[in-house]
């Protein structure tokens, strides 16, 4: 997986400002801001959904063998 550094953030922010203009620049920047938080909310809702899930899961197989 490529690395980014400090160099090559530089220049994609310095392309960014060009591309967009410098007024709604900062817009740009809360709207992607808005979007990354509500992505990482939805992973984070579905990876807790998935352990609970397995954690029924576990809990059922634990009551299971203890009934045998």
């Amino acid at each position: 997986m490529p690395q980014i550094g400090w160099f090559e953030l530089l220049v994609i922010i310095i392309v960014a400002i060009l591309v967009i203009g410098p007024k709604d620049f900062p817009i740009v920047l809360k709207k992607i801001g808005s979007w990354v938080g509500s992505i990482k909310r939805y992973f984070s809702d579905v990876q807790k959904n998935v352990n609970e899930i397995t954690n029924l899961e576990e809990d059922n197989n634990k009551k299971d063998k203890s009934n045998e």
